[in-house]
Parts: structure tokens; C-alpha cells; sequence
């Protein structure tokens, strides 16, 4: 029986890149459903995953590429076709031949071999004005159909706002955290779903980490569910490699830092991981910005799994719980920002002063978001806190803020008297 396909905030970027560039190239973690969507917009579709036909693709591509490139109608979509990242300049040459718009769909859960050098040193063809590339993240919480999308962010940008409620409670919450948005999670026996990101972190640690040829690793399951566990713990705090890696070290074995870097950058590669970067705004005071990255896993489910969390469980470290709910909600932005084409960065200052997102908006405005778990004393405390950093951010260089948020765990969304939106996370919507 097929499974009902759920409707992905990403198809109208597949749509649109489709009229617009001669191919699309879709990266993110594995089980995102990256096939499954590329697959609703392809004509033809050369599949590398099953062993059996692989060998036989690979052969074709390397003994006649146009003629593996031109296989049938397109658009024509090479599943993982890192498999054959050695066709990536015939495939420019390809979509600059038919001068066409749409012709090829290529996907994988591997950072692109194409963004490197060549093995013989020569440098690729970037593909650049050609050939697109597209992130493809799990579920939302509006794609899931758990947000009702009442508070839109592009509404609140242009000053449009009324008040909602939420049937959402801090349970759901905890479940969300555990479950995930990987589309086999959706509408499922809580069991199953939970079950998803629990598989997709053991593959991690047990097999995908170390099959990187360009990262080789020695196989070692411990030190790799070391590092996870660590990272974990550090999930939506700016944490230094040094930390981590210390944080990895038992009393008697060490992680050797080149090691240790490359089993982060094994998991970067991966999509398994993906740090928030710093928002740098021009300051009216002396004020010192911290640049440092904010560490967050590309679903939140994966940190859960990665401690053995489950949605009852996660009630007796509250702290550990407002990592993990600041990290779904980054998540659920970056869905949202890359959908308006936005992007979300965070903010800290030598002051001590953060705010948890930074949505910075096509057109240059901004949006200052801060995330609390807690009740209506810190959501107060954090719209404060949004005030002081928007009041010392530099207006006549940056503009003011499109709006300020609070997103909570609570019922009702609501604009503060401070002027401050109190927002619940199954509220939103692009």
C-alpha cells in the first residue's frame, strides 16, 4: 500500500528551481524524504541505491556520460548521485548545451563532492547561475499539521497580527522533541514514531559515520556515541570544540584533536548536524559581539536519541528540556526561513545578552526571536531582553526590527504591552 505523501513546504522550491535553473541539486540528512519529494517532479529516474543496479549506472556513467545523462525524458533524477560525483562538469555541459531550465535532479545525504577539488588536483566547475543547490530539512510542525499556521512570520513583518490559541500542551511538546519530523514518524503508532529517530541515530554511530571516503575513519561505535552524547548535552549553546572534545575524554582515553575534528566534520558531511552562525548587526554602543557558532543537530529528535530521552523522561532535567525545545524551534524556523527566503542566524554580545533566532529577511529587515519553556515571569524577562538588545542595535544603519517574539510552549499568542509578540510554536507558519 502507498503512503499517503505529505505536502512539503519545500515543494514550491523544487517547483521554482525547476523554472529557473537548468538543475536542482537536493542535499540533507538522510530520511528527510528527499527522494520521495524529487520523485513527485521527475520524468525519468536513475535510482544508485539498490546494489544490483548501481554497478551497471556507475559503468554507463563512466564509459558514456551524455548517454547516462540523457536517458530518458526529463526531468531526469539521480538518486545519490554522489555515487557518480565524477559527471558533475558533463552535467554543466549538459544543461549549458540545451540551454533549458529543468533538466536534472540530483539528491543525497552527503555533503557534495562537487564543492571540492577533483582527485587529479584540477578544479571542478562550480555550476554557478546553472545549477542550484537546496537544503531539504524533516517536517515542520505546520507540515505535520500540528501548528494551525494562525501567526504567519511574513504577516508579522508587515505589521499584520491576530490574537490565537493553541491546543497544544508541554506534553505534546516533549513528544515532538522525541519524535522528530522525519516523514515516516507522521501519523504513526507513538511507538513507531518514536522508534525513527532511535534507528536513524544508531545507523549514525554504527555504520554512516564511518563509510566517508573522504574522511576516513577507524571504526570505533564508542567514541562515536561519545561525541554524540556530547554534543547533545551542548544542543543551543555556543560550545568550543576543546569543550566537547574534553567533554568526550573518559579518565583513561583521550580524543586526539585531529580525530576528534574529523569525526565533527564526518557528521557535518552527514547533515547530521548543523550549527546556528552568529548575527553580526551594527551596534550604536562599543558593545563586543561574540561570533561563535550555536551547536544544534539537524532534527532535535537526534539529540534525544542520542541521550536516551523520551518524552517522559525529558521532564526530569527541565534544563536539558529547554535546550531541546529551543532547538526544535530553530528547526521549525529554518524550515520556515528558507521557505520565504530568509535566513536565521543567532545573537550574543559581551554583555551576556542573547537572542535565541535572528530571522534576517530577503529584502534586509530583521526579526529578533527569543525561545522560553517557562511561564508568564520569564516570557516577560525575555521580551525585556529583546527590547535592550533591539534598543542598542544601530537603526539608521540596519533598520528597525521588523518585529520582536517571544515563542513559548503555552495556549494563547498574544501582543505584549511592551509591543513584544508572545507566540506558541504550534502557532507558526512562514
Amino acid at each position: 500500500m502507498e503512503r499517503k505523501y505529505i505536502k512539503r513546504l519545500f515543494d514550491e522550491t523544487v517547483a521554482f528551481a525547476l523554472k529557473s535553473k537548468g538543475a536542482l541539486v537536493i542535499v540533507g540528512p538522510k530520511w528527510c524524504g528527499k527522494s520521495t519529494t524529487a520523485n513527485r517532479y521527475a520524468k525519468t529516474v536513475i535510482d544508485l541505491m539498490p546494489l544490483e543496479t548501481r554497478r551497471d549506472y556507475i559503468e554507463l556513467a563512466k564509459i558514456s556520460p551524455s548517454t547516462f545523462l540523457n536517458y530518458g525524458p526529463k526531468p531526469i533524477l539521480i538518486d545519490e548521485w554522489q555515487h557518480v560525483s565524477f559527471i558533475w562538469d558533463q552535467i554543466k555541459y549538459e544543461v549549458d548545451q540545451a540551454g533549458e531550465f529543468g533538466q536534472y535532479i540530483l539528491t543525497g545525504s552527503v555533503t557534495d563532492k562537487y564543492r571540492n577539488d577533483m582527485e587529479d588536483g584540477s578544479s571542478r566547475h562550480t555550476g554557478n547561475g546553472r545549477i542550484i543547490r537546496k537544503m531539504m530539512r524533516t517536517l515542520s510542525l505546520y507540515e505535520t499539521g500540528e501548528s494551525s499556521g494562525a501567526v504567519s512570520l511574513l504577516d508579522l513583518k508587515e505589521g499584520r497580527f491576530t490574537p490565537a490559541v493553541s491546543n497544544k500542551t508541554v506534553y505534546d511538546y516533549a513528544y515532538y522533541i522525541c519524535r522528530g519530523g522525519w516523514p515516516l514518524a507522521i501519523n504513526k503508532d507513538r511507538e513507531v514514531s518514536l522508534a525513527q529517530a532511535a534507528d536513524y541515530y544508531e545507523v549514525v554511530v554504527t555504520d554512516d559515520i564511518f563509510s566517508l571516503k573522504d574522511i576516513p575513519l577507524r571504526k570505533d561505535e564508542q567514541k562515536a556515541r561519545k561525541l554524540m552524547r556530547s554534543y547533545a548535552r551542548n544542543v543551543s549553546i555556543a560550545a568550543s570544540d576543546e569543550t566537547l572534545r574534553e567533554d568526550c575524554a573518559s579518565s583513561d582515553e583521550s580524543f586526539d584533536k585531529d580525530v576528534f575534528s574529523k569525526y565533527l566534520n564526518a557528521l557535518r558531511n552527514l547533515y547530521v548536524i548543523e550549527e546556528l552562525p552568529a548575527w553580526n548587526p551594527n551596534l550604536r554602543s562599543k558593545t563586543a559581539i561574540r561570533a561563535k557558532e550555536t551547536r544544534h543537530f539537524t532534527d532535535p529528535s537526534i539529540g534525544a536519541a542520542a541521550l536516551g530521552i523520551t518524552p517522559e523522561g525529558i521532564f526530569k532535567d527541565i534544563t536539558t528540556f529547554g535546550l531541546l525545545f529551543e532547538s526544535l524551534v530553530i528547526h521549525d524556523l529554518r524550515v520556515y526561513a528558507d521557505t520565504i527566503g530568509a535566513r536565521v542566524y543567532k545573537y550574543r554580545d559581551g554583555r551576556k545578552r542573547e537572542a535565541d533566532a535572528v530571522i534576517q529577511f530577503r529584502d534586509g529587515s530583521w526579526a529578533l526571536i527569543e525561545v522560553k519553556l517557562g511561564g508568564e515571569d520569564d516570557i516577560l524577562q525575555a521580551s525585556k531582553n529583546l527590547l535592550s538588545i533591539a534598543g542598542d542595535i544601530d537603526e539608521e544603519k540596519t533598520g528597525k526590527p521588523a518585529f520582536l517574539m517571544v515563542v513559548t510552549k503555552n495556549k494563547v499568542a498574544y501582543r505584549m504591552k511592551n509591543g513584544v509578540y508572545a507566540v506558541p510554536l504550534c502557532c507558526l507558519k512562514p
